[in-house]
C-alpha cells in the first residue's frame, strides 16, 4: 500500500484600474492587473516545521512582511488561549524569558554580580590586582642562572604536586571548589 498526499496554497488576485479624466492614464505602475500563485508540495512526510516553512513562503508570495509572519507565528503560542505550561515549554526550547520571569532573572544577575564583586575584592586583597608572579621572574639572569632556576622551579613544582598524585581529577576538582568556597565565604 502506498500513501501519496499533496498540499496546495492558492492565491488569485485581479486589479481593475480606474481611469480618471485628464491627460494620460492614471494606472498605478506598482500593481499587476492579475496575479495567480499556486504552491504545491508533497505532504506525505511533512512535519509541522516544514508546513510552517511552506506557509511562510506562501505568505511572502502574497506580500506579507517577514516581521508580520513571525509575529503571527508567535501569536499561536503566546495568547490567552494557550496554557502557561505550554508557553513555558516553548520558552525553554528557544531560550526565551517570559515577562513574568524578568524580575527573578534580574535578581539572579544582581546576586551573581555581587558574588563576582566579592571574588574580585578577594583577588585584589590577595594579589594586589596583578597576576601572581613567580618570585624572581622579573630579574635579569644569565643563561647559567636561568638554567639552574628552571631546574629548581621544576623540582619545587614536582614535590608540591607529588602529594596530589594519589587523587583523581574529580577529587581534585572537589577539593579546589571547597577551598575556593571557603575563601569566599570566610573572607580571608
Amino acid at each position: 500500500m502506498t500513501y501519496e498526499a499533496t498540499v496546495q496554497f492558492k492565491f488569485d488576485a485581479t486589479y481593475t484600474p480606474s481611469y480618471g479624466s485628464g491627460f494620460g492614464s492614471t494606472v498605478v505602475d506598482d500593481f499587476i492587473p492579475e496575479e495567480h500563485y499556486l504552491i504545491t508540495a508533497p505532504a506525505s512526510d511533512l512535519n509541522s516545521t516544514q508546513y510552517f516553512k511552506l506557509f511562510e513562503k506562501f505568505l511572502l508570495c502574497v506580500g506579507m512582511c517577514p516581521a508580520s509572519i513571525r509575529s503571527g507565528a508567535m501569536s499561536l503560542v503566546f495568547n490567552d488561549y494557550v496554557r502557561e505550561e505550554d508557553q513555558r515549554k516553548v520558552c525553554a526550547e528557544y531560550e526565551l524569558t517570559m515577562d513574568e520571569d524578568l524580575e527573578k532573572k534580574y535578581q539572579d544577575f544582581k546576586e551573581r554580580d555581587a558574588q563576582w564583586a566579592k571574588m574580585n575584592a578577594q583577588y585584589e586583597k590577595n594579589f594586589g590586582g596583578s597576576e601572581p608572579k613567580i618570585k624572581g621572574d622579573w630579574e635579569q639572569m644569565t643563561d647559567e642562572e636561568r638554567e639552574h632556576q628552571w631546574e629548581k622551579s621544576y623540582w619545587q613544582i614536582y614535590r608540591r604536586f607529588q602529594r596530589f598524585a594519589k587523587y583523581t581529577d574529580e577529587q581534585l576538582e572537589v577539593m579546589t571548589d571547597m577551598y575556593d568556597k571557603s575563601k569566599i565565604e570566610g573572607g580571608d
